[in-house]
């Protein structure tokens, strides 16, 4: 059986965005008679709030979402929500250091923004770490943990090339080394994305991952590292973002756009999901429906590559009626 999941972060209200790709992802597994799992990545304490993650799931609903496995209902692959599973993270990372591949890293944000080199390629909108803390001898990695707690970086060698064929965008080829070596848990202790993700989606047997396009690089990183976990890796599918006339992605900062706010305008939830699917190009054009009507509608083929602007009449036909 095919497993999907939608795997949001509590660190605020679920707008459009997030709606668009829950709702992608849902249909591509009820289209295939799969397992729907929603897992919380709440990892960032800092930013992560219980009410958050209270509101998604009843955000989901209201929209007419269900899913086989999740925090609320439980199943075989529990917990699911990321703070409750640091253990499995442990034993993950204990494993990379048994394969000699992580090591301590002192640099600092100020450091590293001063010493990386220029972006490019896969990971333009980050700076190359030079992997320098890589070098250090025993002792003075032991000198410099008496001064500051180190994060923890995996070591990633320069001749490695992931490649996977993405569902809505194509072949892809790269090598995770352009990103430099990363950070597998912060220097405060918590958790990175990358290896969480891989962890999580083996375990649960995830057999496919729908997200956005903004996370189509995470995927070299995670890549290598379900090679070096020994873990099959699932196939992807990164559909567009929705963004607005500057070219900025909705994001939680637009708060007219969450899904709380419409609700509480008096905007039908069916509106929303007939205008995600227009926009997702499943429907010629919007239309109220519930998910249910739009799974035999639901063609992988469909999905537009690039990126959606949100417009005036978007906005407009969501207004109350």
């Amino acid at each position: 059986m095919r497993r999907g999941r939608f795997a949001p972060s509590p660190t605020g209200l679920m707008h459009l965005g997030n709606a668009f790709v829950a709702l992608l992802a849902w249909l591509q597994m009820r289209s295939a008679n799969g397992c729907f799992i929603l897992r919380i990545e709440d990892l960032d304490h800092g930013r992560s709030r219980a009410h958050f993650a209270e509101h998604i799931l009843c955000d989901l609903r209201w929209l007419g979402l269900d899913w086989d496995e999740g925090p609320d209902v439980g199943g075989t692959h529990a917990p699911y929500v990321q703070s409750e599973r640091i253990n499995r993270y442990e034993h993950a990372i204990a494993k990379l250091s048994d394969l000699g591949l992580t090591y301590p890293c002192f640099c600092s944000r100020a450091e590293i923004a001063a010493i990386a080199s220029a972006p490019h390629g896969w990971f333009s909108d980050e700076p190359r770490y030079d992997g320098r803390c890589w070098t250090l001898s025993a002792r003075e990695r032991e000198r410099r943990a008496q001064q500051k707690s180190p994060s923890l970086r995996l070591r990633v060698p320069v001749d490695t090339t992931v490649s996977f064929v993405d569902r809505v965008l194509g072949p892809q080829i790269g090598r995770p080394c352009e990103g430099g070596d990363f950070v597998v848990r912060r220097a405060d202790g918590v958790i990175s994305y990358q290896l969480a993700v891989v962890v999580d989606d083996a375990a649960m047997e995830v057999t496919d991952v729908l997200r956005g396009r903004d996370l189509l690089a995470s995927t070299l990183r995670q890549g290598f590292l379900y090679e070096v976990l020994d873990q099959p890796a699932p196939t992807y599918a990164h559909v567009p973002l929705i963004i607005d006339e500057h070219g900025r992605r909705l994001a939680k900062r637009d708060g007219d756009l969450t899904l709380q706010a419409l609700r509480s305008l008096g905007v039908a939830p069916e509106r929303i999901v007939g205008l995600l699917a227009h926009l997702a190009g499943l429907l010629e054009g919007p239309e109220p429906l519930r998910p249910q009507a739009l799974i035999p509608r639901f063609q992988m083929s469909r999905l537009p590559a690039s990126d959606i602007v949100w417009t005036a009449e978007h906005q407009a036909y969501l207004q109350p009626h």
